[in-house]
């Protein structure tokens, strides 16, 4: 997982994750704040995945978007 995709175009692609993700609120967005463990812990919590899917999910969203 590539952390300075996730966390240098954090601003640009928030929108994205709320869309991809629609069960985040803007809070928890604001909280995720570009870091992935916060994004995987939240997808665990949110959608009930295990960290290997939710790690997945967020190493497919980054790649979609460098």
């Amino acid at each position: 997982m590539n952390e300075d995709v996730l966390k240098g175009k954090w601003h640009e692609i928030q929108g994205d994750v709320k869309k991809t993700w629609g069960r985040f609120t803007d809070d928890e967005v604001m909280v995720i704040d570009g870091e992935s463990e916060k994004l995987v812990g939240l997808l665990q919590t949110k959608y009930g995945y295990g960290k290997e899917k939710a790690k997945k999910e967020l190493d497919d969203f980054i790649n979609s978007h460098k």
